[in-house]
C-alpha cells in the first residue's frame, strides 16, 4: 500500500491504515482539541467522567501505597551508614529509571493463567494497573526519601540523641524535618504513574468502562486518528495534574512556613 508525503501511518488490527491529519479541515489540531476538552467537560461527557475516576483512583491507590512503603523503606536506608547500604542504594537507583514496559512484563507473566498467581485472576483488572503503577512509583519515593533523609540525617540525630530521644522518635524527628523534600518525592512519584501508559496498557487492556485510564485512552484515539478527543483527554491529564501538583507544592509551603 502506496502513502503520500506528509501522512501519518499507524498499525490497526494487523493493517496499516495512513491519513493526513493538518490538511483536513478543522481536524488535528491544538484549538480543536482544547474545544473539545472543553466540551467534554462542560457536558460531563460520561465516557470521559468514568476514564477520569478510573484514572483517579488507580494513580491514587498507587501512590498511596507506594508513599507508605517507599518513606520508611528510604527513611531506613537513609539513616544507615552509606558504607553499610550502598549496595540497595545502587539496586534503588536504578529501578529509578525501571522502563514501565518492563515492569508491564514481568506483572503481566506473573498474574497470567500460567504464573503463580494466576489463580487469582487479577490480570486486566485495575488492582493488576495498581500494582504496576506502585512498582513504578516506589523506587522513585524511597530513593529521594533516603537522599532528603541523609542530608538531614547527623545533625538531627545528633541533636535528637542528646536530648534522649529514642530510635522511633529520631527517626520521626528526620522525617520530620525532611518533610518538604519527602513530599517533592512524593510529586515526582504522582508525576510517574499519572503519565504512564506502557505498564497499564500491558497488564490492563485498555478495556473500556473497566480498565480504560485517561493515558491508554489517548493512545487508542490517536490509532484511530481522532486528534481532537486525543487531545482533549490530554489537556484535561495536564489540568488534573497541575491541581494535584498545586495541592501538594502548597502542602510543600505550609510545611516549610
Amino acid at each position: 500500500m502506496a502513502f503520500a508525503r506528509g501522512m501519518v501511518v499507524y498499525p490497526l488490527e494487523g493493517r496499516w491504515y495512513g491519513f493526513q491529519p493538518w490538511t483536513r479541515k478543522g481536524s488535528g489540531t491544538i484549538w480543536d482539541g482544547i474545544v473539545e476538552a472543553f466540551g467534554l467537560v462542560v457536558a460531563r461527557d460520561p465516557k470521559l467522567m468514568q476514564i477520569i475516576r478510573l484514572s483517579l483512583q488507580v494513580s491514587g491507590v498507587a501512590i498511596g501505597l507506594a508513599a507508605l512503603t517507599g518513606i520508611p523503606l528510604g527513611t531506613w536506608l537513609g539513616m544507615q551508614p552509606v558504607r553499610r547500604v550502598r549496595l540497595p542504594a545502587l539496586f534503588l537507583y536504578t529501578f529509578m529509571g525501571l522502563p514501565p514496559v518492563l515492569v508491564g512484563l514481568l506483572v503481566y507473566l506473573l498474574l497470567s493463567a500460567r504464573g503463580p498467581f494466576g489463580v487469582l485472576s487479577l490480570l486486566y483488572t485495575p488492582t493488576a494497573m495498581v500494582i504496576a503503577q506502585t512498582i513504578l512509583a516506589l523506587p522513585i519515593i524511597a530513593g529521594l526519601t533516603m537522599v532528603a533523609v541523609r542530608a538531614k540525617d547527623r545533625e538531627i540525630r545528633d541533636t535528637a540523641v542528646s536530648l534522649g530521644a529514642g530510635a522511633w522518635q529520631v527517626a520521626l524527628t528526620v522525617v520530620r524535618e525532611a518533610r518538604v523534600a519527602i513530599v517533592g518525592a512524593v510529586v515526582a512519584g504522582t508525576g510517574r504513574v499519572m503519565a504512564e501508559v506502557g505498564a497499564v496498557m500491558m497488564v490492563g487492556g485498555n478495556i473500556e468502562g473497566k480498565t480504560r485510564v485517561m493515558t491508554t485512552a489517548i493512545v487508542l484515539e490517536t490509532r484511530r486518528g481522532n486528534f481532537e478527543m486525543a487531545i482533549g483527554l490530554g489537556m484535561v491529564l495536564l489540568f488534573l495534574a497541575f491541581v494535584i501538583n498545586t495541592a501538594l507544592y502548597r502542602l510543600q509551603g505550609v510545611s516549610r512556613n
